[in-house]
């Protein structure tokens, strides 16, 4: 099935355009043709067919299903949460305050922030079909992994100290409330397929709507990566494996944006022009979850102080998972 957006943008690229193959801007055009329709195919189909089965969920009892839970199966259930609902980490605010009105512990809700910009269900899709299952299983669980032990030193130290003054009123209230209504059953809701079919299409379009030119912006990068960037240069400067090549690409990725769709076309040029796949992880998921735009926003519910741990655990966890995927890449 892949092969028709190859064929698509083969024929746009040499036939319609009329550009030399082999050329540096018929090789990204090509790239860029071939994934954005790839992409955006994938976007549409898999929004749809997870939003049919996400349906019937209503957010407010998993807030009140997790708050009443282990707290280490709060740390899992928050981080699965996270990693099958699509969102960016932008978009994951407004859900991250709903949790915390909710009166759900911070490293909870934190646990469900990390991982939700780092795993979605076409950035798996891609990641199989570019580094096969292992890699990708791998991923998810460290993905995953991450955004559980960061909720959980989160709330060792207690963070919700360091939340701005209305975020940490309204997770006081929610707790307050949680417990007068914790005896009190939930009740499950039933849609018709009509109104499946209506939550889904507008979940498809309204999803699709904001991330579309994040994927373009994401794919052109690539592209540009891919057509001209000359052979060997990434290689030469990153693609050593020396041990500071990881930070290194961690930092450069902060200054920088996508979401975890747009970014596998990059990871995916970056490896092609012989980067590792662990520093190449690393800069990927620094852009993805640790960005300047991220971190504005989440200025607006959290102090300082907070900001920077945060901060911290992320840059210390992407050089450490970099580190490790360039040991293992070879056995793998």
């Amino acid at each position: 099935m892949l092969q028709i957006f190859s064929d698509l943008a083969s024929w746009l690229t040499f036939d319609l355009m009329g550009l030399e193959p082999n050329t540096k801007l018929a090789d990204a055009i090509h790239f860029f043709i071939e994934d954005t329709t790839k992409i955006f195919a994938l976007l549409l189909l898999m929004i749809y067919g997870i939003a049919l089965v996400r349906a019937s969920l209503n957010v407010e009892r998993v807030r009140d299903y997790l708050a009443g839970k282990n707290r280490f199966v709060g740390y899992v259930m928050g981080s699965g949460f996270g990693a099958v609902t699509p969102f960016c980490s932008c978009s994951s605010i407004p859900v991250f305050l709903g949790f915390t009105s909710a009166g759900i512990p911070v490293g909870i809700t934190m646990a469900f922030l990390i991982t939700s910009p780092l795993i979605n269900e076409v950035a798996v899709l891609l990641l199989v079909s570019l580094l096969g299952w292992q890699f990708t299983v791998i991923y998810v669980v460290v993905g995953m992994s991450v955004g559980m032990l960061a909720g959980a030193f989160l709330d060792t130290i207690r963070a919700e100290r360091w939340l701005q003054s209305f975020a940490a009123k309204a997770l006081e209230q929610g707790q307050a409330q949680a417990s007068r209504d914790n005896s009190e059953g939930m009740t499950s809701t039933s849609m018709t397929l009509t109104e499946r079919h209506e939550f889904a299409k507008g979940e498809t379009l309204e999803i699709f709507g904001r991330v579309w030119k994040w994927v373009i912006i994401g794919v052109g990068l690539g592209a540009a990566l891919h057509g001209f960037v000359p052979d060997g240069w990434i290689e030469a400067h990153l693609g050593d494996g020396q041990w500071w090549s990881v930070p290194v690409a961690v930092l450069i990725g902060i200054p920088l944006y996508s979401n975890a769709t747009g970014v596998i076309p990059i990871m995916e040029s970056l490896i092609t022009n012989g980067l590792p796949v662990g520093t190449t992880l690393a800069f990927c998921m620094s852009t993805v979850a640790a960005s300047f735009p991220e971190f504005i926003l989440l200025k607006q519910v959290m102090q300082w102080r907070l900001l920077a741990i945060v901060f911290s655990i992320l840059l210390i966890s992407f050089t450490l998972i970099g580190w490790i995927f360039n040991a293992i890449g070879p056995i793998l």
